[in-house]
């Protein structure tokens, strides 16, 4: 991710792994808060309490996580 003040750009990279984890293609994502909203976004389309569930949401907090810098 680079980013700038407030201002976030998600790299190719990026993009492709949200996609591919999420299966939507994360579009307009220009903050934190927009990363945020995409995500919780994807967590209710995909939600419910089976384990399969449960691991797609923790896939998702952790690529959150690795472009923020915290892994």
């Amino acid at each position: 991710m680079i980013r700038l003040g407030n201002h976030i750009r998600l790299t190719s990279r990026e993009v492709e792994r949200f996609t591919l984890i999420t299966g939507f293609v994360p579009v307009s994502v220009k903050t934190i808060e927009d990363l945020d909203a995409y995500i919780a976004c994807c967590k209710r389309y995909y939600w419910g309490t089976s384990e399969d569930t449960r691991f797609l949401h923790w896939l998702i907090d952790r690529e959150r996580a690795r472009c923020l810098g915290v892994l």
